[in-house]
């Protein structure tokens, strides 16, 4: 569990290799490709040979490390790229957690870029870098997608060498899953943390990322390609949809999926979260009456009524504004790091962790391949379908998926289904609930019928003080959940408050209550 106090720098985002034994010993060569996959075992990286290289089919790899170049700042890949006419079409995208929060003594601004390049919409190549930095010691990532292979290359320059850190089936491995830099790409995919609108942090049409004139951001050759968020994100997405069309096509092609559990873990599972937050800027709260928190917040809306079709038909909770800020004083919610502290909210009010895109894609594409039947999917979520993410309950029920090859046509959900059924000899067990649900016929309206009364129930407790106090004090406790997560690389990318960091964690129930986690 990572210590809430210590700030991970962007330059530790894919583990910092150089912490570990065997390369503060060995300092890396110049000009060098090296292979490190964390596993755990205490090796360092070890240098890539010439047919290593060349099976490499990225355009990192086919236009430097395969011709012997090495370039050392985001502005000698750019033009390496440009002289070959490699991925031409190119887009910058500028955040920073204090980007918004204006100037204010010990606030460090930290702005970095995030550079995709393709070919037409494809994200061929992206780039994390400095925004201010324009030498050798800025950090330098690269995601790079390799047609060959259908998977994404993660690379990061160390000193004047470069590392090849795995690739997205890497992530899945558990050898070396959630280690180096699949401590935030847990899932072989690339990440936007801050997915949908308002795009919290970024520079975008929801909130601009304000520069003065002499600003030195506006010296990297990268701002001249600035663009804003919401054009990211549906890069992002398409990026996401590209590892997982060729993952599932490579995980059935043999007519047998070979790790069931592998990909069912995104179906029960928080495998990862995106940030969501309201639309509402928080220093606009004290003029007006109501603001509406992310529906994510409350349920797994996206997976259960989009992609499920379930006919649930509610008014989205609004939250009192005047009630909301008097519980934000009252647990001295801020924002902080080092010797910058700023009372109140983030820019935009009532961050939360909500379900992953990617884990949602995942299932929503294992439903249109036919893997999973919607209707079985729909009984997963509907337990303890008040909490979307972090649910002990949905977890306990990974336990029965399968671990071994299983013949693609096996039916999988069925099987499944009679496995959890079977174990449901407590009424009170997830398993239970599980086979409740898998017991109801009409499905669609019964469970939009158990929606509808759960939001009502919400609804009527935020027109209560107790009621704002318990879902302030579960957001907080889910922001803790995220912030123990290495997704969480920076101090100010959520408000902290007095509430103690043992506290119990809390969980939601159907009738609108909080309590407890058991």
């Amino acid at each position: 569990m990572p210590q809430f106090g210590q700030r991970r720098r962007a330059t530790a985002r894919y583990g910092d290799v150089r912490a570990l034994d065997g390369v503060a010993r060995t300092p890396l060569l110049p000009d060098t490709l090296y292979r490190f996959v964390d596993v755990g075992d205490g090796g360092g990286p070890q240098v890539m040979g010439t047919a290593e290289r060349e099976a490499l089919g990225d355009p990192m790899a086919t236009t430097f490390f395969r011709r012997g170049f090495f370039p050392l700042t985001a502005g000698e890949v750019m033009a390496g790229l440009d002289q070959v006419g490699a991925v031409p079409s190119v887009r910058s995208y500028l955040i920073s957690e204090a980007g918004q929060l204006g100037d204010a003594p010990g606030l460090v601004k930290d702005f970095r870029f995030a550079v995709v390049r393709g070919r037409g919409s494809d994200a061929d190549l992206m780039i994390s870098t400095s925004a201010t930095d324009h030498t050798a010691n800025a950090f330098l990532q690269v995601a790079a997608w390799d047609d060959r292979t259908g998977r994404f290359n993660f690379y990061m320059r160390i000193d004047r060498a470069w590392v090849w850190c795995g690739d997205s089936y890497t992530a899945l491995r558990p050898e070396s899953r959630g280690r180096a830099c699949f401590d935030s790409h847990v899932n072989g995919s690339v990440v936007m943390k801050e997915l949908k609108q308002p795009w919290l942090h970024w520079h975008s049409m929801s909130a601009a990322i304000h520069l003065a004139p002499d600003d030195p951001v506006r010296g990297s050759p990268l701002f001249g390609f600035l663009t804003n968020a919401e054009v990211l994100e549906p890069t992002i997405r398409a990026a996401v949809d590209r590892w997982t069309t060729a993952r599932l096509a490579a995980a059935t092609a043999s007519g047998t999926i070979e790790h069931p559990d592998w990909l069912l873990r995104q179906l029960f599972t928080t495998t990862t979260v995106n940030l969501a937050s309201s639309t509402t800027e928080c220093t606009s709260l004290d003029d007006r009456p109501t603001f509406t928190p992310p529906l994510g917040f409350w349920l797994h809306n996206e997976a259960l009524l989009d992609v499920l079709g379930i006919p649930a038909d509610f008014e989205i909770p609004a939250m009192s504004a005047p009630a909301y800020l008097d519980r934000l004083r009252h647990y001295d919610h801020r924002l902080t790091e080092g010797d910058f502290s700023q009372p109140g909210d983030a820019f935009f009010a009532f961050v939360v962790p909500e379900p992953a895109f990617e884990d949602l894609h995942v299932v929503d594409r294992m439903i249109q391949a036919g893997i999973l039947g919607a209707r079985f999917v729909a009984c997963v979520l509907m337990v303890d379908f008040p909490n979307p993410v972090f649910s002990r309950r949905r977890a306990r029920l990974f336990a029965h998926c399968p671990t071994t090859p299983l013949a693609v046509d096996a039916g999988l959900d069925e099987r499944l289904a009679q496995a959890i059924v079977a174990a449901a000899d407590d009424d009170a067990s997830p398993e239970a609930e599980f086979a409740a649900n898998w017991a109801v016929p009409d499905w669609p309206d019964r469970f939009a019928e158990r929606i509808d009364d759960y939001v009502r129930a919400v609804t009527a407790r935020l027109g209560t003080p107790q009621g704002t106090d318990d879902y302030v004090r579960l957001a907080e406790s889910r922001r803790r959940e995220f912030r123990w997560s290495k997704l969480a690389e920076f101090t100010l990318t959520v408000p902290r408050t007095n509430i103690p960091d043992n506290a119990p964690l809390l969980g939601m129930a159907p009738d609108g209550s909080v309590h407890p986690k058991t």
